[in-house]
């Protein structure tokens, strides 16, 4: 199954233990305390059940769910 924008916000939301509701397609992810341990986690579960390839700096260097989007092959 295929990657998506709900799903990316789903898992972030997840690991910062937060509503999805609540979590902004355009904001800085690291405001809402997602630190470079939880990227690297959430990375690690998308290449491995949605084949992304992605790498840590691209999601490090912009981080929202909208700027993630493109990177992890949502559409």
């Amino acid at each position: 199954m295929a990657l998506t924008l709900v799903g990316i916000r789903n898992d972030v939301a997840a690991s910062l233990g937060e509503d999805p509701a609540d979590i902004p397609l355009d904001e800085n992810l690291i405001d809402y305390g997602l630190d470079s341990v939880r990227i690297m986690a959430l990375l690690g579960g998308w290449r491995r059940e949605h084949d992304v390839r992605a790498d840590f700096a691209d999601l490090a260097e912009q981080p929202s769910i909208e700027a993630w989007a493109p990177l992890l092959g949502v559409s």
